[in-house]
């Protein structure tokens, strides 16, 4: 079965050799050789899409595919970039070899036919013969479409433009054998689900509920990419649902299924669950430089250390005490799990931590309170701002005001103390030398205590210069040796 272009479709998939010229020289170059060569993946789905603009993919990498063996694809290839690129075959075990010139990296792949055997993280590779073969071992129909070079001849034999015209994912071949070749695709579903706002079909999300547990067989690290992916789309909250409702949430991210099973006291009309959606949603709203991994991730684990401290009393009210407590350490753990990079996991933890502070100043904010404020913040201030903001789902429009007056006069009043008194650099004006020197101390324990006598004494009175901060210093020094 071949897909129907419509006519700007037509259009814009023909304007690729004009953005792709090295599809169409390596195109020239296997089939001088007698091989078949196709332009595969991502870049000829992101060209058809309604709307899409192939100049706006002028920097993406290109990934074909070919009849040619690795040996004969990398004597292609070295040919290509002669002088003016480097060829390199790590993945050409697996039947790939890449090579970059003036810029464009491509990676050329043999047609597979490959399935990855039961409980195995990696697959048996098969070479196929043909395009059709290669293209049905694909993840989705949409994904599956291929052009072929030089020729430019439009291949979708599984539907993948109608698939892509409705946004729908759907599997080349059935789901089962899908998910078995690789179960990982079964976590693209929910990432595709939010960089395309599509939805799976019937029989698709079926396997996926079916399968969930295969997942297991995947190694953390796969599996936070694609969530990263997912995260970072424009419909998270749409990829995140399909995780839970399908189950494979158990396997990646298990505290979203429990945050369900939870009642939040202050949003009666929503489960904890739908709040943390809705936060993400409002999280997204306040990005001002577009996709932020770290605060989506913040807004999606906020209320994670909610059914651990979920208590139920006497007159049926809920409580949560110290749920961002409980939920910075389930945060961190389940990021660390995840395998992501120390900072992001600090990071995200942190604003879990500290999600609640801005309510605890409810009688209003001393320049004392500000300081310390900015100060636990630190660089994750614009990001904790957002979030507490994000945090505010009550459909009391009222309520939903004066939280937001008073946010707002918060940052107005972290404006003006930073103007006054350079709050981003909280510190005395003694160093821990300056200190040594001073009352003639060693290094150690109590040169720490010291700079953070003077540090209380900078965010509870504001800035001092240094004669004021030695003569605290003396005044703390007399007492303590007093004690």
């Amino acid at each position: 079965m071949a897909g129907t272009l419509d006519p700007d479709q037509a259009r814009r998939l023909g304007a690729l050799v004009d953005v792709y010229p090295e599809a169409r020289q390596l195109g020239e170059a296997f089939d001088a050789e007698g091989f078949e060569l196709y332009l595969v993946g991502g870049t000829v789905r992101d060209t058809l899409l309604a709307g899409g603009d192939p100049a706006a993919l002028d920097d993406v990498d290109l990934d074909f595919a070919t009849s040619a063996r690795p040996e004969q694809t990398e004597a292609i290839l070295t040919a290509w970039t002669a002088e003016r690129g480097t060829v390199w075959l790590t993945g050409a075990r697996f039947g790939t070899v890449s090579a970059v010139r003036a810029g464009r990296h491509v990676e050329v792949t043999t047609f597979r036919s490959d399935a990855y055997e039961p409980g195995s993280r990696h697959p048996e590779v098969t070479y196929g013969d043909t395009v059709g073969g290669d293209l049905a071992r694909r993840d989705f129909t949409l994904n599956a479409m291929a052009v072929r070079v030089p020729q430019y001849e439009f291949v979708d034999l599984f539907g993948g433009i109608s698939d892509l015209n409705r946004r729908i994912l759907r599997t080349p071949i059935d789901p089962h054998e899908s998910f078995g070749d690789d179960p990982l695709r079964m976590v693209r579903l929910a990432r595709f689900a939010s960089q395309l706002g599509a939805e799976a079909d019937e029989a698709t999300l079926r396997a996926a509920t079916e399968m969930a547990d295969q997942l297991t067989t995947i190694s953390a690290e796969r599996i936070r990419d694609e969530l990263t992916k997912l995260m970072l789309g424009g419909a998270p909250t749409r990829g995140v649902d399909l995780l839970v409702e399908t189950g494979l949430a158990r396997h990646a991210v298990p505290e979203l299924i429990e945050l369900r099973e939870c009642v939040d006291p202050m949003h009666r009309h929503k489960d904890v669950y739908a709040h943390t959606l809705a936060v993400v949603e409002n999280a997204i709203a306040l990005e001002a430089d577009g996709p932020d991994l770290v605060l989506r991730m913040a807004a999606l684990l906020h209320d994670v250390g909610k059914p651990a401290t979920r208590e139920i009393h006497g007159d049926g009210t809920v409580t949560f005490h110290h749920h961002e407590m409980v939920g910075y350490r389930l945060a961190r753990d389940r990021l660390r799990a995840l395998r992501f990079d120390n900072q992001t996991v600090k990071d995200v933890a942190e604003l879990v931590k500290l999600h609640l502070r801005f309510h605890t100043y409810k009688m209003g904010w001393t320049d004392a309170a500000v300081r310390r404020y900015v100060r636990d913040a630190g660089h994750l201030l614009g990001r904790l701002n957002a979030l507490t903001r994000a945090d505010v789902t009550t459909g009391n429009r009222r309520k939903a005001q004066a939280i937001s007056q008073r946010m707002d006069a918060l940052e107005e009043r972290i404006g003006e103390l930073a103007a006054e008194e350079e709050l981003a650099a909280l510190r005395p004006p003694v160093d821990g030398n300056r200190i040594m020197r001073h009352l003639d101390l060693p290094p150690g324990p109590l040169v720490g205590e010291a700079w953070n006598h003077l540090l209380e004494l900078r965010i509870e009175e504001g800035p001092m210069d240094e004669e004021a901060a030695l003569a605290a210093l003396d005044e703390w020094w007399r007492e303590r040796r007093d004690d």
